[in-house]
């Protein structure tokens, strides 16, 4: 891959099977663990990583569960601080040097949640990842312009220790979800995330901008 590479959250969600891959391709990786969730944050990591040919915004957060009347404002405000609010600082940082360039990518770990309806006991965690997706397709629409791609990778039911640990796979009530509602009739493995996310920051991928990509099995 020959590119310099910035993965956040690299320990969570899908950090660990990205940082791997893009490794093992031949990227310069620069795996962040911190959370970006003080607003400063992302402009000092994009400063502190200098020359940057993609950013992997790799964001999280355990799903909150409650139904609307129940929805208490500091955990919903939770979900914007840990994943929405990043994102769009991490773009905004991202973006100046690389329109300066005409070329880089950017790619966002979504979900494909709020592409359906869900369970309505999720309410605040679809609403922080459809805020992501809406942000891509605007931000995405923007920047192709300049030469920049911003996507992202709206998937479900792929396995990874924030939102599909090993424990809930096994589950047999999970398992008789899994074959009623995803036409896969599988979860995937993340690598398969991992070489999505490495085509989307690839030249390959040079005239695709500000799409959501939904991975899900046919889910969504």
């Amino acid at each position: 891959m020959g590119k310099r590479v910035l993965v956040t959250s690299s320990e969570t969600f899908m950090g660990p099977p990205i940082v791997d891959l893009f490794a093992a391709e031949g990227a310069e990786v620069i795996a962040d663990t911190g959370d970006l969730i003080d607003p400063e944050a992302p402009a000092e990591l994009i400063e502190r990583s200098g020359y940057l040919d993609a950013v992997v915004a790799n964001l999280d957060l355990g799903a909150y569960l409650a139904s609307t009347v129940e929805i208490e404002d500091d955990r919903w405000l939770a979900g914007f601080d840990a994943m929405v609010h990043p994102l769009m600082r991490l773009v905004r940082a991202t973006a100046p040097a690389m329109i300066d360039r005409r070329a880089g990518a950017i790619v966002a770990m979504t979900s494909s949640s709020p592409l359906r309806r869900m369970s309505p006991q999720a309410i605040s965690y679809v609403t922080a990842r459809a805020a992501q997706n809406a942000f891509v397709r605007s931000a995405g629409h923007d920047l192709a312009r300049h030469g920049v791609r911003l996507n992202a990778i709206a998937q479900n039911y792929v396995a990874n220790e924030t939102y599909y640990p090993p424990e809930l796979l096994a589950n047999e009530r999970f398992q008789a979800r899994l074959s009623r509602e995803v036409p896969a009739g599988r979860v995937a493995d993340p690598s398969e995330t991992a070489e999505l996310a490495l085509f989307l920051a690839g030249d390959t991928a040079s005239f695709i901008y500000g799409q959501i990509i939904s991975q899900d099995g046919g889910w969504s």
